[in-house]
């Protein structure tokens, strides 16, 4: 059983499975556009809060395609770790960079939920005593009820359910660690939609701040007259 922590910077790491153009097009239980958007701020998440990532990829040249230039865009230096297993635990290298990560809680965003999501986090459960928790709008399935009940099936198997926009505010916590505070403002306003439109609206209509974006001259309204008939 999980114990009822919070997730903090320095008590779990993340890894991301197969986020890749194949695997994404198979993907019905959400938005794809959306669940990438989700991905790359997750990502932009754990960069901020220095949490270590893992990436993995299954099968790139033969099969899945190239990981997500967005995602790859957070983390260029990190080494995607090449499967042809659908359970990343099968792989060594994922082990052995889960355990030089140190954390025993982690946060998993990948596809699909039902089978490489699944099946990693029993084993990283069951074989190496890993907390799972698993980020369910960061991950995607071939269809809503794949998706659906994968996660039911892993809730009732100790996994924890979170979303990205969760794990990235309680890393956060207090609004007064201003040591991160812009750059997770500046995530928000990005990937998180209406609340990104909101938090541009407070800075430059309330706290009359700059807008974050240049652009040319706003012309005052000007009245048109009356239409002139064309001529017969």
């Amino acid at each position: 059983m999980n114990k009822p922590e919070l997730l903090t910077h320095n008590n779990c790491q993340l890894i991301f499975i197969d986020h890749q153009p194949q695997m994404a097009f198979g993907v019905q239980s959400i938005d794809r556009q959306v669940l990438k958007n989700n991905t790359v701020a997750l990502a932009k998440a754990a960069k901020v809060f220095g949490i270590p990532a893992t990436i993995t990829t299954v099968e790139t040249k033969s099969f899945s395609g190239h990981t997500y230039p967005e995602l790859l865009a957070v983390f260029p230096e990190h080494p995607l770790l090449e499967r042809t297993s659908m359970n990343s635990w099968d792989d060594q290298k994922v082990r052995d960079a889960l355990k030089k990560n140190g954390q025993k809680k982690v946060i998993v965003s990948g596809l699909w939920t039902e089978v490489c999501n699944n099946t990693f986090a029993f084993s990283a459960m069951s074989e190496g005593g890993y907390e799972i928790y698993m980020v369910a709008d960061a991950s995607g399935g071939t269809s809503k009820e794949a998706h659906d009940y994968s996660m039911q099936r892993m809730i009732q198997a100790g996994v924890v359910p979170v979303t990205w926009q969760q794990v990235l505010l309680e890393w956060q916590r207090d609004w007064a660690r201003r040591d991160t505070y812009d750059a997770v403002m500046a995530i928000v306003r990005e990937h998180s939609g209406a609340y990104g439109m909101g938090v541009d609206y407070a800075y430059t209509m309330v706290h009359g701040a700059q807008e974050r974006v240049k652009h040319g001259p706003r012309l005052e309204p000007v009245a048109a007259g009356p239409a002139v008939a064309a001529a017969q």
